[in-house]
């Protein structure tokens, strides 16, 4: 019984779309920041695209993104 979470814990779904807004916003600086850099190093396209695929924060960004998502889209369904 201690692992349900009570009623007034629940994010509403717009709480949830407003978090996935936010952190899309970050997502996407954070994306631009990387690529500059990089251009700024004047590292390889292919040298850029590597460091974006193992960057861990975006990584990590993207694995909550998607579970707000699915949290969102089940609580609409």
């Amino acid at each position: 019984m201690a692992d349900q979470t009570p009623a007034s814990d629940v994010p509403t779904a717009q709480e949830l779309q407003d978090s996935i807004d936010e952190l899309a916003a970050y997502r996407d600086r954070l994306y631009k920041d990387v690529i500059g850099l990089g251009k700024k190093l004047r590292l390889s396209q292919k040298k850029i695209d590597a460091t974006v695929a193992e960057h861990p924060e975006l990584q990590r960004l993207d694995e909550i993104m998607t579970q707000l998502v699915a949290q969102r889209n089940s609580q609409s369904a």
